[in-house]
């Protein structure tokens, strides 16, 4: 063993040391609590996880979100990162155990007090590995999320969004959403926001596929709506052509967001609608609904985003970036038999059959951007809307597009 290893072994055992007579000191309680202690033996990791892995797959799934194949990829991934060294006083949490903690946190949002007699593992660890297992999470998972930096796989998009959605040179939707959180500590105002609640602003760019392009968090709750995307990162890098996206190419907002030359909205519906505008509505909204599908798939999936989440914002970020590549990486390489099914529309009818992600009732941890009135839109931004919809009623036209406006 080096010299440094030594060291290094030394300082450990000094501090478990001095640990243990301060724990001591204070209460004379035992080192570790009799039925923690029992976590091998009777702990879920080790016992319902086991017999659901072998008897009940779907029911595996629907505890981690992910199947033991793609569980067992995933921690292969992560372990170098949050496995920690076993010292003369303790042994240390295993990777697998740290990893099924933090997906079941992400699956439900449970309390780090209920996952403490569910997993026997004490709170405060818990409350230390979480946040560290997301890093890792991100960290492994990140390729699954980065932003196309190249005219090919921009091209791949626009090609999905024309046969899929039947949108022209279409890049992504674009929605906004508060992530909600408890008041964070000695936060003052910053993350208060107009609705009443706490809360840091995600902007999230999705493909034809209901996969995450791009996600831009950290705003404080308490900045306008309006000039959220004014000031993000993905606006600077579009105009600033750090992107390299094609020549004409579009991103497909709502009401939130402004409308430029590279970014559509509706036509007002406040003004009285002719039946040309009606359609490039309609097929506006037809084509950005993935973005709509896509963080309800992944709030069905995560439900931790269904109520606020009682992290510090830091963590909270943390958590966030680690939820969104986790579910591109799901959809991408995941042959799960329960997946989260998304939104069909019945040309025929003109009715729109909800996807199973609606059943659910409307997640609290995630809200809407508040709808800006915008008076002097671009005069670019106008011609390229009118340019879509003459195409739209021209050759562009589908035939059932008349039966759902």
């Amino acid at each position: 063993m080096s010299t440094d290893a030594i060291e290094l072994a030394l300082v450990e055992v000094i501090r478990e040391l001095i640990t243990l007579k301060r724990g001591n000191r204070k209460s004379k309680k035992l080192w570790v609590r009799s039925w923690i202690g029992r976590r091998n033996q009777l702990g879920i990791s080790d016992t319902l996880l086991k017999e659901l892995a072998v008897e009940d797959t779907s029911s595996y799934i629907n505890f981690l979100r992910i199947n033991e194949e793609m569980f067992n990829v995933l921690l292969q991934k992560v372990a170098p990162k949050i496995q920690k060294r076993n010292t003369m006083m303790r042994e240390a949490l295993p990777a697998k155990l740290k990893l099924e903690v933090t997906l079941r946190y992400l699956a439900t949002g449970d309390s780090y007090k209920t996952l403490q007699y569910i997993y026997r593992v004490g709170k405060s660890s818990i409350s230390e590995f979480v946040p560290e297992v997301f890093n890792a999470i991100f960290e492994e998972l990140k390729e699954y999320i980065e932003v196309p930096r190249e005219k090919s796989k921009w091209n791949k998009i626009i090609d999905g969004f024309n046969s899929l959605w039947n949108f022209p040179n279409c890049i992504g939707a674009i929605d906004g959403k508060h992530i909600v959180m408890e008041c964070p500590a000695n936060s003052g105002s910053n993350y208060f926001n107009y609705k009443g609640t706490f809360s840091i602003v995600l902007l999230a760019l999705v493909d034809h596929n209901y996969n995450f392009t791009c996600i831009d968090i950290g705003s404080y709750g308490s900045n306008s709506d309006g000039g959220i995307f004014a000031k993000s990162a993905l606006k600077k890098a579009i105009e600033e052509h750090v992107l390299d996206t094609p020549t004409d190419s579009v991103i497909l907002g709502d009401d939130a967001f402004p409308l430029l030359p590279y970014l559509m909205k509706p036509y007002a519906r406040r003004n009285h609608l002719t039946e040309r505008e009606k359609v490039y509505n309609y097929r506006h909204c037809r084509a950005r609904r993935i973005v709509e599908n896509g963080f309800g798939i992944l709030s069905s999936r995560f439900r931790v985003f269904r109520r606020p989440i009682t992290l510090t914002p830091e963590n909270t970020i943390q958590l966030v970036k680690a939820a969104f590549a986790l579910h591109n990486w799901i959809r991408k390489n995941g042959k799960n038999p329960n997946s989260i099914s998304v939104d069909i529309e019945d040309t025929e009818t003109g009715r729109l059959l909800n996807g199973s992600w609606r059943n659910d009732t409307s997640p609290t941890g995630l809200q809407n951007l508040e709808t800006i009135l915008q008076r002097n839109s671009n005069t670019e931004a106008k011609d390229k809307r009118n340019s879509l919809a003459d195409y739209f009623v021209g050759e562009g036209a589908v035939v059932w597009q008349n039966r759902m406006i």
